[in-house]
């Protein structure tokens, strides 16, 4: 059908014995209703039609037409509503009154907009007299004609059950069993019909049949109750147990009126757990139906109304009754579910007594099969393959509470979030508590911790079970939106031994269960079992929904803090071996532990071994990986990554590194990497009692010529025999321009050479600022990132890199091309322009420190050495040298461009500072040269050197420590 269809019944007196329902007005019927519904006893559809003319409004019809139709509802003992059979949606229907016969009204509620009225109850026999109708007629086909048909439309006739006039006459029945009276003021002799009524209505009297007994039949009138004071209260007094009811109205395909037995109480039920399309009342009074609204009512009515059913009334929120009504063929909740008239709602499925996942079966297979309301259903995972969808992986590492890395068959990684779970999280102020204070999500958000071991304890590195749920779009945040932006998120069901991990992470308390619109399926496929999950966790107290305070971890992180590690060392070497956790894998040889006994995070290094290593940011710029450097470190990560090792510290760098030894399960970490050629043998293993076991796996690694021994050749003995030392220092001096000099001595530069197109580079990168200048406040700095920063003293943008975020107020900046620091706000900080990135051209500003001379620990010798480096050459251009590698940076010496007279000896000359001695002979030549310098200060007494020489005791006075 298009648009809508009319269906007028006219007068077809030339019909046979089929006929379709007539209707005495328009009956408008939306082109939606086109669904086939199936019933129950029904197998053929039969048109009906009526013959009624207009002379016979108000006459009796001279030839009444046989008619047939499905007796839908028994309003009264006389009276009764029929229905056709559905031809693409619910059929007409028509209410039929019997002749010649009067039944006891029904009770009536008083209008609720007429306080003074009362509420009339039964009369005598009236609710038996319509009981017995209904258990004879409801549901079944009857055949009728209509003798009169008033002026106002209303129809009598004689009803008889079957399809033809041979079955039982309804009217005839009710008589005869003494539940309705015979109306004789219209009786005419010449009708055996009428006659026979008579007959029967004497024969009940005599038999005091019904309402002929003595006593008048008071006891059949119902005390019906319209309203219950407290629901609450009502509800749970029946303990969830099968209710005896008969529906009375199907107000929508959910929702239902019925009268519970024996105590006639009048309820209006919601079925539980599932919602259907209602029928929605306008401004103007008018009621229009949402789609396969009325075929869910249809399916409901043609099903319930008026049978004899069983109700359990399962909960009472907000003074509505949910429940659920059973019939003896089925449970229509799971049938209008199944059928695509209904869809599960969370917030009553959590109280359906029949178990909640045949109710999202029932739901999953109308959407499989696109019927009713989910004819345009698009299912989350469908675009995916059945292989992407269900997997068996490997957990690497768990990220947080709600979210794990896998490693696939295929050695891909993964990161799989948890569906439908919230981690813990804290509130906005609470977080901001302490500001000074570094945040640490995982120790310092409640129940983080916990949450992560949980998960780490149960799945890391074992084989688990991934089914996808659905695929998180990517969100990007605005100015004006308050939601982060997250990246496109895989959302999946993880399950270990049957088990689901989210469901047993939220029984613990340790993640809440997320709640969605009611129209959003991007959730869990097992999602009504972390709502009964999340329910047992707030009734036992557990985790988050505890009343205790929440448990408080005290981690002391003293990576790279030296002097705490100096005191953590003697503790750690005479404990021997130590339980600890790997909780970050910077490199194949570096990892940060933290230790439980001690409740502190360490920065450990493998013992014994040289590791590629990988790229790094330094300030001269992106250092580049080492081969093998990836490798070593997946291997690593592989390896140990969350699991509990055991480790042997040994010693202690200068940056606070603690050094030692790694076992797992009996595996030495540092001879596994040499045994897989992911790193060679140091010579400071030869002290060690493994010394002789990674030689042997070095050799075999080296035999075999695997990875980083790929290009290894042999040395000839021969060739090895004599070593040749370099000689002479070499002098290649090239022209700098120096531009910053430190508080401790370093100083950095620009080479000349490239000094023109860093001045091109900002040019035009300052032009097009000041064509496009940056929205203030739309960058959010982030430590590592490269950006450009507009500099307090001459108001002019540089490139830069953020190094610290203390606030937003707070940023700690390092400009690159220059080399000096600055805090600024972010508000002066913008995202740096693609074309003039260090791709473009890489940062300028170069790190060194002075060779041979000592730098003084004294403030304040220190700053007078300072300040005359900075009159005589910041902002000047010199000659640079480089000397040797250092720790940091390399050490160099500088001449003036003039004079080629060396800065830092002229330094020593000026009793400034000490020398720094060198031991390699290529250097022996300056380091006698600076020498000689010293002794002449010494002689002149100059500086240092005024009160003449001094002893190692006096040392310290000075800032200095004297070299044996």
């Amino acid at each position: 059908m298009h648009g809508t269809v009319c269906f007028r019944y006219s007068v077809c007196s030339q019909l046979s014995s089929l006929f379709l329902l007539g209707f005495n007005r328009t009956v408008t019927l939306d082109s939606r209703l086109l669904t086939y519904f199936p019933l129950n006893g029904v197998s053929n559809f039969v048109d009906m039609a009526s013959s009624v003319s207009a002379q016979a409004q108000a006459n009796p019809a001279p030839a009444a037409a046989l008619q047939r139709g499905i007796v839908k509802m028994v309003l009264s003992g006389c009276a009764i509503i029929v229905r056709g059979q559905p031809r693409g949606g619910p059929p007409p229907e028509r209410q039929i009154n019997l002749s010649n016969i009067r039944t006891g009204v029904l009770a009536r509620r008083a209008p609720q907009s007429q306080p003074d009225q009362k509420d009339t109850p039964d009369e005598p026999y009236a609710f038996q007299a319509r009981e017995f109708l209904r258990k004879m007629l409801i549901g079944k086909e009857v055949c009728f004609t209509v003798e009169v048909k008033t002026a106002l439309g209303r129809e009598y006739g004689m009803v008889y059950l079957g399809r033809d006039t041979t079955g039982e006459n309804i009217a005839e029945s009710l008589v005869n069993e003494g539940l309705a009276t015979v109306r004789r003021e219209g009786i005419r002799g010449n009708n055996p019909d009428q006659a026979r009524l008579c007959d029967l209505e004497d024969q009940a009297k005599a038999s005091k049949k019904g309402m002929w007994t003595e006593g008048g039949g008071t006891n059949t009138v119902r005390d019906l109750k319209y309203i219950i004071e407290n629901p609450r209260n009502f509800v749970d007094s029946m303990h969830q147990k099968p209710v005896n009811a008969v529906i009375e109205h199907v107000r929508d395909g959910s929702v239902v009126r019925a009268l519970l037995l024996p105590d006639y109480y009048l309820v209006t039920v919601m079925l539980s757990g599932v919602k259907c399309p209602t029928f929605k009342r306008e401004a103007d009074g008018t009621e229009s139906p949402e789609p396969f609204a009325a075929e869910a009512k249809f399916f409901t009515e043609s099903r319930l109304l008026q049978r004899d059913v069983q109700i359990i009334l399962e909960s009472c929120p907000n003074q509505v009754i949910l429940g659920t009504v059973l019939h003896p063929n089925g449970n229509i909740t799971e049938l209008l579910l199944k059928e695509g008239f209904a869809r599960c709602v969370d917030w009553s499925m959590a109280v359906y007594t029949q178990g909640a996942e045949k109710l999202r079966a029932g739901e999953k297979s109308a959407k499989e099969r696109k019927v009713r309301i989910w004819k345009d259903y698009v299912a989350p995972t469908a675009n995916m393959d059945q292989k992407d969808r269900q997997f068996v992986a490997k957990v690497m590492q768990v990220v947080n509470a709600d979210a794990v890395v896998v490693k696939l068959n295929s050695g891909e990684y993964k990161t799989i979030h948890l569906s439908s779970i919230r981690p813990p999280r804290i509130e906005g102020e609470e977080k901001n508590k302490d500001k000074d204070k570094r945040f640490r999500p995982i120790y310092d958000i409640p129940y983080m911790f916990e949450a992560r071991e949980f998960m780490r304890k149960k799945i890391i590195g074992k084989k688990v079970n991934v089914t996808v749920d659905y695929i998180r779009a990517a969100t990007s945040s605005s100015e004006t939106s308050t939601i982060p932006a997250f990246a496109e998120r895989t959302c999946a069901t993880v399950t270990i031994g049957g088990i689901n991990i989210a469901e047993a992470l939220i029984s613990k308390g340790f993640a809440t269960v997320i709640r969605y619109r009611q129209d959003d399926d991007q959730r869990s496929s097992h999602y009504d079992e972390l709502l009964a999950a999340e329910a047992r966790a707030i009734k036992n107290g557990k985790g988050l929904h505890s009343k205790k305070e929440v448990p408080i971890h005290r981690v002391a992180d003293i990576s790279g803090e030296t002097q705490k590690a100096k005191q953590f060392l003697p503790f750690l070497q005479r404990a021997g071996r130590s339980e600890a956790v790997v909780e970050y894998v910077f490199s194949g040889s570096r990892l940060k532990l933290y230790m439980p006994k001690e409740t502190c995070l360490i920065t450990f290094l493998l013992a014994g071994i040289e590791c590629p290593r990988g790229s790094r940011n330094m300030p001269g710029g992106m250092q580049v990986a080492e081969p093998f450097s990836d490798e070593a470190m997946a291997f690593t990560k592989e390896l140990v990554l969350q699991r509990e090792v055991e480790v042997e510290v040994e010693s202690m760098d200068k940056a606070g590194n603690f050094i030692g030894w790694l076992h797992i399960e009996g595996v030495n970490l540092s001879v596994a990497l040499v045994e897989n050629a992911l790193s060679k043998v140091h010579f400071t293993a030869e002290r060690s009692s493994y010394y002789k076991t990674l030689v042997s796996g070095e050799e075999a690694s080296r035999l075999r010529k695997d990875k980083i021994w790929a290009n290894y050749e042999e040395k000839k003995v021969e060739e090895v025999v004599h070593v040749t030392e370099e000689k002479e220092r070499t002098a290649n001096y090239r022209a700098v321009y120096v531009t910053e000099i430190t508080d401790t001595m370093h100083f950095y530069t620009q080479d000349v050479e490239t000094g023109t197109q860093l001045e091109n580079l900002m040019e035009t990168m300052r032009a097009e600022i000041a064509a496009q200048p940056p929205v203030e406040g739309s960058y959010a700095a982030r430590r590592g990132d490269y950006c450009i920063a507009n500099f307090s003293a001459d108001g002019e943008w540089y490139r830069a890199r953020v190094e610290k975020v203390q606030s937003p107020a707070k940023v700690h900046v390092f400009y690159i091309d220059y080399g000096n620091r600055e805090i600024v706000p972010s508000t002066r900080l913008a995202v740096i322009p693609p074309a003039f990135s260090t791709r473009t051209l890489a940062a300028q500003a170069t790190e060194y420190t002075f060779a041979y001379i000592q730098v003084p620990q004294d403030e304040d010798a220190r700053a007078d050495v300072v300040d005359s480096l900075v009159r005589d050459i910041q902002n000047t251009q010199c000659l640079l040298n480089v000397e040797h590698s250092g720790v940091t940076c390399p050490h160099v010496t500088l001449q003036f461009a003039d004079s080629k007279d060396d800065v830092g000896l002229s330094l020593v000359k000026e009793g400034m500072v000490m020398v720094d001695v060198r031991k390699e002979k290529h250097l022996q030549k300056m380091v006698t040269e600076y020498l000689n310098g010293q002794e002449s200060a010494k002689t002149a007494r100059l500086n240092i050197w005024r009160y003449g020489d001094f002893r190692d005791d006096d040392a310290d006075e000075f800032g200095y420590k004297l070299k044996k």
